[in-house]
């Protein structure tokens, strides 16, 4: 089982190539050391519609994330680096942005984890 999900927005509109997304996405997983605690999936649409691409960060007892005006395979180091962050962040809130790199800046939702 993974830790986080990491999920892709699979129906943002504009030139895409959905196959090069993905293969970038796990390929900077892979060089980050995350591939067996970031599950890599796609689900319709976040809300983000007039900033795509958006992918959305969620964890068991995590904050969740959303980011837009994204574009995967540019920004798949940052995405990777925001991932490692959101792992290593104490119930996933990332207190210091500065190594998420372009996804500092491309913040749309951070939402705390629900409490019990």
């Amino acid at each position: 089982m993974t830790d986080i999900l990491l999920s892709l927005c699979s129906s943002c509109a504009g030139e895409r190539d959905i196959e090069a997304e993905r293969a970038s996405l796990r390929a900077a997983l892979a060089r980050a050391g995350l591939s067996s605690n970031v599950a890599l999936v796609e689900h319709p649409c976040f809300g983000a519609c007039e900033a795509p691409v958006a992918i959305a960060l969620q964890g068991q007892g995590r904050a969740s994330y959303v980011f837009s005006d994204l574009d995967p395979v540019a920004d798949a180091a940052d995405i990777a680096e925001t991932c490692r962050l959101y792992l290593d962040s104490p119930a996933g809130w990332i207190e210091d942005a500065r190594d998420c790199g372009r996804l500092r800046l491309c913040l749309r939702a951070r939402i705390p984890a629900l409490s019990s």
